[in-house]
């Protein structure tokens, strides 16, 4: 049995990011070929609002796509307004001796990109891995298959990512922790195992829980880890732990949902409890890093969600009623953002 305590000698973040980052290239194409993106910025210097209102593109992607510009270093906000820096002038308007969109006008029709742009205009999330067949990652969470599947690729993530947050993050004073949409169960067991006085409960919707369930008898962890079936967005949480967790959770959702979700934990919570907010977060300034907002397009494509920034991911836990929020850096580019209730 895998010792969840361990750590490998070498940083996997560079393959991490050959996965989170593939959809990036197709959303500069979406901007570049179809939408003009550049040239319009060039002539309209504007708020996101205002390009929304221009280029017939709704919000959340919108925010997903001047994110990634910024961070390429393609566009910068000043008082609300973004404005081309100098390199999107010379290589991505319409005129410049140097314009790039002949280069990229080849793959315009790439299925990804055309997803992209779908999403662009409507907000809604394309189906999972753009196949016709499938359905949106939230449907397809609802089939054994898929969820089998979707759970396996995140428990793998979550043996090297859990014990980063076990190890940054003391929990040595609480009793019951709560893993809200946990998954395979992989960061409750780790929890456990780095803190033996911790019990915990894995809260996941069928069939998800049928797979954590054996996933969690399989790592010997059934003992001090159980698992109780129920949808985190239509019933309250479970309300005796002292500590909640949301990993790449909140990620998959738009504001509102995300809010809600927040202010179920804190109903929830004990007096005195915490809440552990661990995900692929971007700077205040949503400049960067460029992995997370690489990362933000793939979210963006094919669930409700993006990256959050810190400073969002700040207000809609103050605005929940927690107080004295914390972040510390993860690993592969991860953060763990906490606060407490009372």
């Amino acid at each position: 049995m895998h010792d969840l305590t361990s750590v490998p000698q070498t940083n996997p973040v560079a393959l991490y990011r050959v996965r989170d980052a593939m959809y990036a290239p197709d959303m500069l194409i979406a901007a570049l070929v179809h939408l003009d993106l550049f040239t319009w910025l060039a002539e309209h210097p504007s708020t996101k609002e205002e390009v929304c209102r221009s280029l017939e593109i709704t919000d959340r992607p919108a925010d997903v796509m001047l994110t990634l510009c910024a961070a390429m270093g393609l566009v910068e906000e000043r008082q609300r307004v973004f404005h081309l820096t100098t390199v999107a002038r010379e290589h991505l308007v319409k005129g410049s001796p140097w314009y790039l969109e002949p280069y990229f006008a080849s793959v315009k029709n790439r299925p990804v990109t055309l997803d992209l742009l779908k999403v662009l205009r409507t907000g809604k999330p394309a189906n999972w891995g753009s196949q016709e067949t499938d359905k949106d990652w939230h449907k397809s969470m609802e089939t054994e298959e898929f969820a089998t599947q979707f759970t396996a690729a995140m428990d793998c993530r979550g043996v090297y990512l859990a014990q980063a947050v076990a190890k940054l993050i003391d929990l040595s004073r609480y009793r019951h922790f709560l893993d809200i949409a946990g998954g395979s169960g992989i960061y409750a067991c780790s929890m456990v195992t780095h803190y033996p006085q911790l019990e915990a409960t894995v809260f996941e919707k069928p069939p998800v829980d049928r797979i954590a369930a054996r996933a969690i008898a399989d790592r010997g962890c059934s003992d001090k880890v159980r698992v109780v079936a129920g949808d985190m967005l239509t019933v309250p949480l479970p309300a005796d732990a002292d500590v909640h967790l949301f990993s790449n959770v909140l990620h998959d959702w738009d504001v509102p949902v995300v809010r809600q979700l927040l202010q179920k934990s804190f109903d929830a919570l004990l007096t005195g409890g915490m809440v552990m907010v661990h995900d692929a977060f971007l700077n205040a300034e949503k400049t960067g890093p460029l992995h997370v907002a690489e990362y933000s397009v793939l979210l963006m494509h094919s669930s409700e969600g993006r990256c959050y920034s810190v400073a969002e991911m700040e207000q809609y836990l103050q605005d929940a009623g927690f107080r004295d929020v914390t972040y510390g850096a993860g690993a592969a580019a991860r953060g763990i953002m906490t606060a407490r209730k009372g």
